[in-house]
């Protein structure tokens, strides 16, 4: 049970191989809390239905966002700041219109599985 950390290796294991899997499976606290932050994002559904237009049409406006979801254009607005400041959408200006993109590898591999 080499991954056992000190503080838990007095505990008695039924399976320890599997203890030390299950722990290298968990892997790295800071890993762990950008995917629990990601899956976060995702849990709300505006939020969600926001990144699953943008990922199967590719860019768009806020305003066409806003009629695509049916949200009002200030809480587009709000959604895609938080999405932008976690780094998982960008926009991109053309003259006084910014269209939004799904930029995280990440989450776009996850949207394929929710779109499917």
């Amino acid at each position: 049970m080499h991954l056992v950390p000190a503080d838990r290796a007095d505990r008695r294991t039924i399976d320890g191989h599997r203890v030390c899997e299950a722990i290298a499976a968990i892997g790295d606290a800071g890993r762990l809390r950008t995917w629990a932050d990601r899956f976060s994002l995702l849990a709300d559904a505006n939020r969600l239905a926001l990144l699953l237009a943008l990922h199967r049409t590719g860019p768009l406006a806020v305003s066409d966002l806003a009629i695509a979801t049916g949200m009002n254009d200030p809480a587009v607005s709000q959604a895609l700041r938080l999405l932008r400041a976690a780094g998982v959408v960008a926009g991109e200006k053309e003259g006084r219109v910014v269209r939004y993109r799904v930029v995280d590898e990440d989450v776009r591999g996850l949207l394929e599985h929710c779109a499917a």
